[in-house]
């Protein structure tokens, strides 16, 4: 077969092209998910932003499959005709049978084709399957498991949906993400279909239960009894389905190195290629344009602010640093506990210091809530109508200004405000007198007594007195820029903070702070995290580019709580303008995010795949490069190299700061030469098929065995 298609789909400076291509005008790709047109977590975003390098990789031969679910389905994609005879065939054929199978695209970038199943609509076959199940497989899925029973009949539906059309089109590659979807994969090995199978795990269940359970999970990997844990914790029919099909698959592949690790252990198979987590990053064409949005959203959140604080509003906002944390409730994994420990600690330090300087941090979790709290309402309501006071006091002022001018004479300053402009004034002020503080919490919480995050605040007692440089604002709810309270989508909060505080304990990719990089903020995370592992594979110091990476692995809770709020405290040491300089240096990593080279792990899975469902049509393989140097980026001019100097890495301090000339040309000069050394790592599978070969920063290699 000819080899039309080139893998390499990138443009970075540097990187070494692939001289292998593969023809795919005979291949058809399957991707298939409970999150296609269907938001639960984050294999949504993964899917979402992937599917515009996808559909053009692949063109018309391209076809997600995902589950029915009538409201995503009205606002998401459009129901169209299935654009083949084969596909037409096939959606009529299963119709007939008592199936409901829906053919659309979805309204996102790339356009990409949907398919979706319709589950409930076919329930009354779900104990045959289950029973047929528990025949080939010895996997039983008890009745009250909802979750897994979606799983067990949307797995027969796409394997029957894959039987129909493997008679039409000669090469399929089906790639299945989550155990909700693998089933379907596991089935299509049983049956023996000539399809090229594929298994992403984003994250494992049992490391997900474990962790929950407050267990030294990584220093114990090697020790959990598997069967006996998941049993424990009723979720064994779903570990049954996550191992087999992770072993059932041709090519096994999970989000980062620190979950291969995991996997291997919890699902012992060792993954065959590791294939990250990207996103659509949008360059700007000038470098200030990015800086100019910070500072709008910054002011957005300074608005509220200033309603929050009212009557208490005793500290400068120019001097005044946003910090945030966002994601899933998951009170220890996302890190939460030992960041509110780390705030309690920083706190100190800024009243002992005599630090000007105030912190407020923002805990962006969705919890169990009862409306807005309505001392949070008051406050903006008192914001607004000072704002409009001063609106009409300004409003006199000016015509009595404009009137006096016109006749030629300098106005009388003491005449310019009567008294009624200084009883509106007085009215105002007193308005802003508040006999409580300023509240923790926006909303009222259903279970204030139980929250661990508001049971923290009361032990740590950060209660935003005024005395406390660092004040706490939980917002339990996603943002929304239809909010009453503070009107603001995510992305743009984003923007106006000033550091993504991410100190998780378990975190298989982690989308929050790698949002943070692709925008310029600089982020906090940690060597659990994959983003975390990723970045210091790919950096030589990730802290210069406003990456900050916490040693959660090999450091205990207090040591890491100890070098959290090291991290934190330096940030807080810097200048405006270092600030700056480093964020121009984070938002220049975006281009490492970005699905435009994050895309080819993928694409090598994919091919992988082939080769091995396919050896006689399919050959995979590669030759070396022919330099290894310069994989990583370098750590900044303006850094010292210096260890003692660059342990926590802030931009350097230059003696002459107020030279914006000098170190404008010393940013543009960095910026030039991370053009020029970014050589990104990239995949080599060798002719052995037993081994898969990564390089990594230092030019190395690590061969890796096929399970």
């Amino acid at each position: 077969m000819p080899l039309a298609r080139s893998l390499s789909v990138t443009s970075l400076s540097g990187l070494e092209e692939w001289d292998e291509e593969f023809d795919l005008e005979d291949a058809v790709l399957f991707e298939i998910a409970w999150e296609v047109a269907n938001k639960v977590g984050g294999i949504y975003t993964v899917i979402q932003t992937k599917a515009r390098l996808t559909a053009e990789e692949w063109g018309e031969n391209y076809f997600l499959v995902g589950p029915y679910v009538e409201s995503n389905v009205r606002t998401q994609v459009e129901l169209i005709e299935p654009p083949t005879p084969i596909l037409r065939r096939t959606i009529d054929k299963m119709n007939s049978r008592g199936c409901k199978i829906y053919f659309g695209r979805w309204l996102i970038e790339g356009s990409p084709y949907v398919i979706l199943i319709d589950v409930g609509f076919t329930a009354w076959s779900l104990d045959t399957w289950k029973s047929e199940l528990w025949d080939i497989s010895g996997i039983g899925v008890p009745w009250f498991d909802r979750e897994a029973n979606d799983a067990v009949l949307f797995g027969f539906l796409t394997a029957w949906l894959l039987g129909e059309v493997r008679d039409e089109e000669p090469h399929i590659v089906a790639h299945f993400h989550e155990w909700l979807a693998g089933l379907g994969l596991v089935l299509c090995r049983q049956r023996q279909l000539p399809v090229a199978t594929i298994f992403t795990t984003h994250a494992t269940l049992l490391g997900r239960y474990l962790c929950a359970g407050n267990v030294d999970f990584y220093n114990k990997l090697s020790e959990f009894n598997v069967d006996k844990e998941a049993g424990d914790r009723q979720i064994y029919h779903r570990y049954c389905i996550e191992r087999a099909a992770a072993h059932c698959a041709h090519v096994f592949s999970t989000v980062s190195k620190i979950t291969a690790i995991e996997a291997e252990h919890l699902l012992k198979r060792k993954p065959d290629i590791i294939t990250p987590n990207g996103l659509n990053v949008k360059k700007f064409s000038a470098m200030h344009e990015f800086q100019n949005l910070h500072a709008q959203s910054k002011n957005r959140i300074q608005e509220f602010v200033r309603g929050h604080f009212y009557g208490h509003l005793d500290f400068n906002l120019d001097k005044c640093l946003f910090l945030f944390i966002a994601g899933r409730y998951e009170f220890s994994n996302k890190g939460a506990d030992l960041f509110l420990e780390s705030l309690a600690r920083l706190n100190y330090l800024l009243r002992v210091s005599h630090s000007d300087l105030t912190v407020i941090a923002f805990f962006i979790m969705p919890a169990r809530t009862n409306n807005f709290n309505v001392e949070t309402l008051k406050g903006q309501a008192v914001r607004k109508q000072l704002w409009d006071t001063a609106q009409t006091v300004k409003e006199r002022f000016g015509k009595k200004l404009y009137e006096s001018l016109l006749v030629g004479q300098l106005p009388d300053v003491s005449k310019m405000l009567d008294k009624e402009d200084f009883t509106i004034m007085k009215r105002a002020i007193f308005a802003t007198q508040r006999q409580c503080q300023p509240p923790i919490c926006t909303h009222n919480m259903l279970e204030d007594a139980s929250d661990p995050i508001l049971n923290s605040v009361r032990r740590i007692g950060l209660f935003n007195s005024s005395s406390d440089r660092v004040k706490i604002i939980f917002h339990p709810e996603f943002l929304s820029s239809t909010s009453p309270l503070l009107p603001m989508d995510y992305e743009d909060f984003v923007r106006g903070c000033h550091l993504g505080v991410f100190p998780s304990y378990y975190e298989p990719w982690g989308y929050t702070p790698a949002e943070c990089t692709v925008m310029g903020i600089p982020s906090i995370s940690t060597n659990l995290s994959g983003f975390g592992c990723f970045m210091e594979e790919h950096i030589a110091d990730p802290s210069a580019y406003g990456i900050y990476i916490l040693d959660r692995r090999f450091r205990g809770v207090d040591e890491s709580c100890n070098q959290l709020t090291s991290f934190l405290f330096q940030f807080c040491k810097q200048s405006r303008r270092q600030r700056i300089i480093q964020r121009n240096r984070t938002e220049r990593l975006s281009d490492l995010l970005d699905w435009r080279y994050l895309g080819r792990y993928y694409i090598s899975a994919r091919h992988m795949a082939l080769a091995k469902a396919f050896p006689d049509i399919y050959q995979y393989e590669l030759n070396e490069p022919t330099s290894t140097s310069g994989f990583r980026y370098p750590r900044p001019a303006s850094v010292p190299p210096s260890p003692a100097l660059s342990r926590h890495s802030s931009p350097h301090h230059s003696e002459a700061e107020d030279n914006d000339e000098d170190e404008s040309y010393d940013e543009d000069l960095e910026a030039e030469k991370d053009r020029v050394n970014i050589r990104q790592p990239f995949v080599v599978p060798f002719k052995n098929k037993s081994s898969l070969f990564v390089t990594n920063g230092d030019g190395e290699g690590d061969a890796t065995e096929k399970n």
